[in-house]
């Protein structure tokens, strides 16, 4: 009896867990979308904008950290290497990452920009395979073929003879997918030294620094418009600090492998939000080719889990 309390009790923690993750993948969903309002409709600037959602996003993650963690916020920087690690993270992985998605959205559509950052998982497989010559197994090679099979359906909704965002789009779309890997992967170093909360606010101040460094937000601001307002709001709000806190709230329910595989929540929502705000006319073969994506990404991740799982207890 005792045993299967205990046993009701963890699935309940899980789905709890699962429920926050769904509610957090969902939110940045909802801020794809909205990042195609107001790149698209508002036709806000990419500097002033990527500075503005920087700084502020940085500085409400870090009081709220300083506030959870107090003086531990700076134990990411204990050495010269960690601090190289957060610059990098922030340079090349939050920057790089926010600027090629916004221009991958104002330049095509959240749908599309979605699936093709969405494939960051692949790259990291790809980088793994050409920088650490880790040789590729055959699951690898079929999670490729799908993810490619499925972007090309995706981006071509059925016409091999055209694609359905601009070359430049496709351009961007790639290198924030790009980006999404460095993002994951260059503050792989420093995670054991802090909260998760805690890089991000770093990594995330920085950007904001070297992009305000170039366009300070308080120079040549748009006219603030109620739409620039409550899209940019939105965004920092439902695009960076609610969705982190709630996935950091969801691993307290539920391990990160369950948690990781709610992330296709993200690409629905944007592609239903797409339909319904900007009468994005998706066909069933473009929905069948971010369905593709979305199942290699499984693949991939739940083999690979495998792998380490097994690889521990051997151990």
């Amino acid at each position: 009896m005792e045993k299967e309390k205990e046993t009701g009790v963890v699935e309940t923690n899980v789905m709890k867990g699962i429920f926050w993750a769904f509610l957090a993948s969902a939110l940045w969903g909802v801020s794809g979308t909205i990042l195609q309002f107001v790149s698209q409709q508002e036709h806000l600037e990419a500097q002033w904008f990527l500075s503005t959602r920087t700084m502020i996003s940085g500085l409400v993650l870090l009081i709220i950290s300083a506030i959870v963690y107090k003086g531990h916020i700076f134990n990411v920087f204990t050495s010269w290497k960690s601090f190289i690690c957060i610059v990098a993270y922030g340079i090349f992985g939050i920057g790089a990452n926010l600027y090629t998605f916004f221009m991958s959205v104002q330049t095509g559509t959240a749908n599309a920009s979605t699936i093709l950052q969405y494939l960051s998982p692949l790259f990291i497989l790809l980088g793994s395979i050409i920088f650490q010559r880790r040789k590729p197994l055959p699951i690898d090679i079929l999670v490729f073929v799908i993810a490619l099979a499925g972007v090309v359906l995706s981006l071509t909704r059925g016409n091999f003879d055209s694609l359905s965002i601009s070359g430049t789009s496709l351009i961007w779309g790639i290198l924030s997918g790009v980006t999404a890997a460095l993002y994951v992967v260059l503050p792989r170093p420093i995670v054991g030294q802090s909260s998760p909360m805690v890089i991000l606010g770093w990594g995330t101040l920085i950007a904001g620094i070297i992009f305000n460094l170039r366009q300070p937000l308080w120079v040549n601001a748009p006219h603030l418009t109620n739409g620039i307002v409550l899209g940019v709001g939105g965004i920092i709000l439902l695009g960076t600090i609610l969705p982190f806190i709630l996935l950091l709230h969801a691993l307290n329910f539920a391990p990160s492998e369950v948690v990781s595989l709610v992330d296709a929540t993200q690409p629905v929502v944007t592609f239903i939000l797409s339909a319904i705000f900007f009468a994005a006319a998706v066909n069933f073969v473009e929905i069948i080719g971010a369905a593709l994506v979305i199942l290699a990404i499984f693949i991939l991740q739940k083999s690979h889990r495998k792998l380490t799982i097994d690889k521990h207890s051997e151990e």
